[in-house]
């Protein structure tokens, strides 16, 4: 089976729309959206629909600390800007929208894989996979063989060997890659809708079971018109312009 991992929408509907093109185009049977679903976008309603639509079809998803401070309460550590979004995100949602997100689980796992929003050691903590360090704590804490998590919003991908040693690398879009099952696995696919390191690009990845391979994906979508959308709603910018670069663009 084909798996379409998809992390940090955050209510962009035109980045997810395109993954979700991309993925069907590409062969996927199975969506799992890996947390983060609202906040910062000027889409939630939609974003949260499209999510429930592909869950009621057999697909999975599971809690973001963005989702769980809709329908909580923003912690004081968030960001004002984020806080912001969160209390408008909340006011464009149901009470339909609200209970899904409210019976999200943290985590989710099925035969030899957990799926995450932030970590397997805490992961109502919401603490970052950051580097090999915070990636060993995270596979020590599972006895999945691989765990998919985003969080983090840029693309990484780790392994483990049987010594406990880990390694990180930063995946090739395009590229499939094999997981060998005698390593262990942490792969983060990167934000679908809100990148942070200037890569104006939807990122999702494909995980074929049968194969153990994992090809991650960095797609073009209309950024112009879903930052335009979030401006118009007085929301903070949702993309990151900062020394921007288009997909595929590797220079």
């Amino acid at each position: 089976m084909k798996i379409a991992l998809l992390a940090d929408i955050h209510a962009n509907r035109e980045a997810l729309a395109a993954c979700l093109q991309h993925a069907q185009a590409a062969g996927a049977e199975r969506f799992v959206f890996l947390g983060d679903i609202v906040g910062y976008g000027a889409d939630p309603a939609w974003v949260v629909d499209c999510v429930m639509e592909h869950v009621q079809r057999g697909s999975a998803a599971v809690l973001g600390n963005h989702d769980a401070a809709v329908v909580h309460a923003a912690p004081a550590t968030m960001a004002r800007a984020a806080r912001e979004a969160i209390e408008w995100t909340r006011a464009q949602l149901t009470p339909r929208h609200l209970g899904f997100l409210t019976s999200l689980p943290a985590t989710l796992s099925e035969s030899d894989v957990l799926y995450v929003h932030a970590n397997a050691w805490a992961p109502r903590a919401w603490e970052y996979v950051l580097s090999s360090t915070e990636a060993r704590q995270s596979l020590l804490a599972t006895p999945c063989a691989y765990t998919f998590c985003g969080h983090v919003h840029e693309p990484a991908l780790y392994h483990m060997n049987r010594n406990a040693q880990v390694s990180g690398f930063l995946p090739v879009p395009g590229t499939a890659i094999p997981l060998g099952r005698q390593r262990r696995w942490l792969a983060i696919p990167g934000s679908v809708g809100q990148p942070r390191d200037g890569v104006l690009a939807a990122r999702y990845a494909l995980f074929d079971t049968a194969s153990t391979a994992l090809t991650y994906f960095e797609l073009p979508y209309d950024y112009q018109a879903a930052l335009a959308k979030t401006l118009a709603a007085g929301l903070p910018p949702n993309i990151m312009l900062k020394s921007p670069r288009l997909a595929g663009d590797r220079r």
